[in-house]
This record gives structure tokens, C-alpha cells and sequence, in this order.
């Protein structure tokens, strides 16, 4: 009798988890402006490390939140301000196996790092359109700093 409560409570904690992670995925698509994506989060073996999740549109940031995590916070925020497009391509070798066949892989350049993001290839339109939507900054900026240059001496 005792082997049936351990497995009774082991399948009412799978259910309980399994319905966690289905109420966050609902709640963070509730506030609208979420997308489906892939970030790479490992480069060890080339085409692979690919993570899905959801990418949610908050003011200047695509906060990243990985599909199988109970975690609240973002796993990545990527902010518009110093985020650049280096290349778009088609997924290559492994890649193809992971990704839907309509997706498009793109590399940016967010300060010195460079990311690697996936997504269907009629979301990029809307990922480029929230990209050139922010406000106009000089290409040599450093964020935080206000992109007129430092206000002159009065006197």
C-alpha cells in the first residue's frame, strides 16, 4: 500500500507542475505582446543549444522566458537601445531538425556580446518593425547617455 501513495503523490506533483507551467505560459501571453522564439544558449556543438520559450514585448526590452521553466524572471532581456541585426540566414545542419521550416535564424550584437535568435520568418517583419521603432540614437552612443552629445556651458 505504501508504493501506491508514493506513486499517487508523484503523479498529483507531475499534474500540479505540468499545470504551473501552462498557467505562466497563459499569463505571460495574456498581457499581449509575445512572440515564438528560440535563443541559442550554448555554442559548444555547432547547430546545437537551441532553447524555446517566449518572447514578450515589454517597452524597449524582448524579455526572453524559457518554455519549460516555472522561473518568473526573464532567462534574457534583450534591450532595443544597443541591439543590432549582424546577419539573417536560413537554420543550417542540426538546426533544420530543431526549428520549423519557416524560420529565419538571426545574429545580433547587443553591446559586446553577440546573440543568436530564432523565429518565423512573418514575425521578423514585427520583430524589425519594434527594432527601428525606438528612438533615433547615434550609432557610436554609449546607452544611458543622451544622444545629442553633452549639453554645452551655459555663462
Amino acid at each position: 500500500m505504501r508504493v501506491l501513495e508514493v506513486l499517487g503523490i508523484c503523479f498529483v506533483t507531475l499534474l500540479a507542475l505540468m499545470f504551473a507551467i501552462f498557467f505562466r505560459r497563459r499569463l505571460l501571453r495574456l498581457g499581449g505582446g509575445t512572440i515564438r522564439l528560440q535563443v541559442r544558449t550554448s555554442t559548444m556543438v555547432p547547430g546545437r543549444g537551441w532553447s524555446p520559450g517566449l518572447g514578450q514585448f515589454v517597452g524597449d526590452e524582448l524579455r526572453f522566458h524559457k518554455m519549460f521553466s516555472l522561473a518568473i524572471r526573464p532567462k534574457r532581456v534583450l534591450d532595443r537601445r544597443v541591439l543590432t541585426i549582424t546577419e539573417r540566414r536560413l537554420p543550417a545542419g542540426p538546426e533544420r531538425l530543431t526549428m520549423p521550416v519557416h524560420w529565419v535564424v538571426l545574429r545580433c550584437a547587443m553591446g559586446g556580446t553577440d546573440v543568436e535568435i530564432a523565429m518565423a520568418e512573418t514575425t521578423v517583419t514585427g520583430f524589425l518593425s519594434w527594432l527601428e521603432a525606438g528612438p533615433p540614437r547615434d550609432p557610436g552612443s554609449v546607452p544611458g547617455r543622451s544622444i545629442f552629445g553633452p549639453r554645452p556651458l551655459e555663462g
